[in-house]
């Protein structure tokens, strides 16, 4: 039986009397890639954000790795949780590299005092970071953009950065918000390695993504949400070939 990453007990959350999400229960076990699958306004970035920190649940208990997740982003985030995001929140006038550079988990350096002395653990630190983002980059194909501000990428290459910061959290769970939108070609192909290879090595790895395809050739299992709710846990063919949720998610059942 493989570790488990992440469980979730009885999550909810409403904003006023909207329920986005419902006594939500789920685990992620080490190898995972978990596809997370629905029409807009299910819920799917609404849990990420509950697990992530970004908001906290009304009711219910979040664990990494048996232990209570608790508290804001930041914290969460040296715990051991990674994420990206749908509009990739990359600083636009900072290079490829400083944008990586911001992602460790524990980074002596965040503290002021060090940071000013200069100890050695925070020379050494700042070596390991750059050693660590540009292997990372290496591994995407993007050691030649490592001094190119963000923005002036191709839109495809800098998703891949996003994926790429966040790698650089190197915690036992990576969630991944509709990585794939506006990636085709050879970035396509690149971000299915990254994620495969992240789940071999022993990441649980959930993934909000309405590109079906990518969920099938990815996941080991899929989730179908709705109104805040799991309505079924499965593979993808099973969930795409069910009347209801083909319904639910392209309005006909023969859509």
């Amino acid at each position: 039986m493989t570790q488990e990453i992440l469980r979730l007990e009885n999550v909810c959350k409403r904003f006023g009397g909207i329920v986005v999400a419902d006594d939500i229960c789920l685990s992620l076990h080490a190898g995972d890639v978990l596809g997370l699958i629905g029409p807009n306004g299910a819920g799917k970035t609404t849990l990420f954000n509950l697990i992530s920190g970004l908001i906290q649940p009304d009711a219910g208990r979040i664990y990494l790795q048996g232990h209570a997740l608790t508290g804001p982003l930041h914290r969460r985030a040296r715990a051991g949780v990674a994420r990206t995001w749908q509009h990739m929140r990359l600083f636009r006038t900072m290079t490829v590299l400083e944008n990586m550079l911001v992602g460790p988990r524990n980074y002596p350096g965040e503290s002021l005092l060090r940071s000013m002395i200069g100890t050695p653990s925070v020379h050494r630190a700042e070596a390991a970071a750059r050693d660590r983002a540009m292997h990372v980059l290496e591994r995407m194909g993007l050691t030649n953009t490592a001094s190119t501000i963000v923005v002036d990428l191709p839109f495809g290459q800098q998703k891949l950065v996003g994926l790429a910061r966040a790698l650089m959290n190197d915690g036992p769970c990576l969630l991944l918000d509709e990585p794939m939108a506006g990636v085709e070609g050879s970035n396509y192909e690149t971000m299915q390695r990254i994620v495969r290879d992240e789940a071999a090595a022993g990441r649980a790895v959930c993934v909000v993504e309405h590109n079906v395809s990518f969920i099938k050739d990815l996941c080991t299992e899929a989730i179908f949400m709705s109104y805040g709710r799991i309505l079924k846990r499965g593979s993808v063919d099973d969930l795409t070939r069910s009347r209801e949720l083909t319904e639910l998610y392209f309005g006909t059942a023969d859509a």
